[in-house]
Parts: structure tokens; sequence; C-alpha cells
């Protein structure tokens, strides 16, 4: 069979290479047979947008005095993985076997799939492993979803999940519908442009097309007071959505927050982070503000992960490699 197999191939291939030759031939003849010179024409490129890529006209962020920063005090004393309090919602996360997280697969540092691995790394990822370790002595007792950012609110209220980290912005809008963690980074939101961009800071960004994350402080903080007026903001699913689009001369910046650029501007160094923020972006965890003894618990996690330089060594692995300057402190803990 193999012997049957490769003769067919063989025959084959000489087929190919003999209409190869008859089409050459013939295109050849075609020419000589006129006198008009051969022409070249250009076909334009597919302007093809990203799935749900949209012009949007998002409202002010609203102002208010709260602090959303604040959060729940720690329990006095951690209790042992493997031992969560009776009646507490850790004994039943402990009792179902594994802790559900939301988190995004398409955020470079932060939350992706690995390609070489296949699985899901960053440094929200490895955020998340600390929870599990601290309620399993394990890391690995995870269930992960794939939660849009317009939709990680409505997965933490429905319980879908028990906990969402996805470099999701504290604000006062958000704290009405689920409780957050103590900051675990703190981030600002800055521009992303290609290297000969004439855009140096958000002055420049009237008339412009501007790209960011659906549903999110970003595009608001674009419309803010102070900001130039007619930008044309595009909303996307996902951040390398953006950096298609920006590619692809379809926007001329990105902007949200620098943690997410940084990953962006890895994936393709031909572009420029302009280091001019817009506005604070302080990262919790959103956890339902129906379970406080969690959102407590969390956070006696965070102090652990801060004062035994867990948080550094995270940020080392995923971070200090992209981010010029020393090695920042964790964000100090607010508590309520």
């Amino acid at each position: 069979m193999r012997d049957t197999y490769s003769g067919q191939a063989r025959a084959g291939t000489r087929r190919r290479a003999v209409a190869g030759l008859v089409l050459v031939a013939s295109l050849a003849l075609a020419a000589c047979g006129t006198s008009t010179p051969a022409t070249s024409s250009s076909v334009p490129a597919l302007d093809v947008l990203p799935k749900g890529a949209v012009v949007v006209h998002p409202t002010p962020p609203s102002t208010s005095s709260c602090d959303p920063t604040a959060s729940l005090p720690p329990p006095a004393t951690m209790p042992a993985p493997g031992n969560m309090p009776a009646g507490s919602y850790m004994a039943r996360i402990q009792a179902r076997g594994y802790l559900k997280v939301g988190v995004d697969q398409n955020t470079y540092l932060w939350g992706y799939r690995d390609p070489v691995s296949g699985q899901l790394s960053g440094f929200d990822i490895d955020m998340l492993r600390q929870v599990s370790q601290a309620i399993f002595g394990t890391p690995d007792a995870i269930r992960f979803t794939i939660v849009p950012n317009a939709d990680r609110i409505q997965a933490v209220e429905s319980g879908e999940v028990d906990i969402v980290a996805e470099t999701m912005t504290m604000t006062c809008d958000r704290e009405k519908s689920v409780d957050f963690s103590t900051v675990y980074y703190e981030a600002n939101q800055k521009i992303l442009v290609p290297d000969n961009s004439p855009i140096t800071g958000p002055q420049d960004l009237g008339g412009k097309r501007v790209c960011g994350p659906a549903d999110s402080t970003s595009i608001q903080n674009l419309v803010k007071p102070g900001m130039p007026r007619h930008i044309e903001i595009w909303a996307v699913q996902d951040m390398t959505d953006c950096l298609v689009m920006l590619q692809q001369d379809q926007v001329d910046a990105i902007s949200t927050d620098d943690a997410i650029l940084v990953g962006l501007q890895a994936q393709d160094p031909n572009t420029t982070i302009i280091n001019v923020p817009l506005n604070s972006e302080p990262y919790g965890m959103a956890i339902s503000k129906a379970h406080p003894d969690f959102t407590r618990f969390v956070n006696g996690v965070l102090a652990q992960v801060r004062a035994d330089d867990t948080w550094t060594q995270i940020y080392q692995h995923w971070l200090a490699p992209h981010i010029a300057g020393p090695i920042p402190t964790p964000p100090p803990a607010n508590y309520k």
C-alpha cells in the first residue's frame, strides 16, 4: 500500500508540474500576442472590524464622595488551609472541592491562555491561586470561567463565580453591586500609539479614533471633563481586538490601564505608551455582597501576600521584565 500511495503521489506531483508549465506557457503566449504592456492592479485591503467592535457614546464617570478602595478588615486570625470555619462561605467552597473564579483569557501578562502550555496564566491568575492555596492548601483547586468585561458583575451577583480578578477597577458605581477586596494593584490609564504617531498626550485625542474595552472606566474617562471633544470612541469585547484595529489603521490610539497596555506593547514592539496618566485605576477582586465573610477572608490572604513577598515575586515574574524602574511596593490595604 505504501508503494502504491507513493507512486500515486509522484504521479500527482508530475501532473501538477505539467499543469503549472502549461499555465506559464499560456501566459507567456498571451503576453507575446499583445502590444499592450502588462500593468499591475492593486486590490484594496479588506476593512474587516473585529466582531463586536462598535462606536460608542459613553456617559462621563459619576462623581461621588465614596472611597471605593475601602474594604472590610480581615479576620483577627486566619483559618488554616483545609479547616475553614463551620457555616462560612469558605467552608461551602471547601466542601464543593474547588473555587469558582471569573477571569479573562485575552489580556497578556494578566489573564491569558499560554499558547505553549494551553494553561491560563498571568498576574490575576496567580493572585487567585493564592486564595485557592489559603482554602485548600493547593493553588490548583480552581475552576475557571471566562467572563467578558461587561459581564463581570453579573457573574458575581448570580453566583456563577465566587470571585472575579480581571484587571477590574474599583468604582463607587460598581461597589453598589459587589464588594471589593483591598487594592491588589494600582494602575493608571494611559495611551498606546504607533511609534510614528503625532499623539503625545490626551490633549491630542480630539477628532481621533480611540479604542478601549466595552463597559469600562477607560472609555468613560475619555469623555470626562477636561478631555478634548469629538473623540471617536471604539469599544471592543477583548483588548487584543484594540491592538488588531490599531495595526489595521482602524483606530489612532488605544486608551486603557497601563498594566494592560504593557502587555499589548510586548506583543507589538512598534508601539509606544505615552506616559501621561488620564486617571487612577485601582484593581480589586469582586465578591458577592451576600458573602462578607469571604471578602474578609480574601483580604486576609492579600495581607499575607503583601507581608511575605509573594506579591513582589508575582510582580517580578510577570511585570518587571516589561516595566522599567524599581519594583514597587504592594498597594497598602485600606479598611473600612
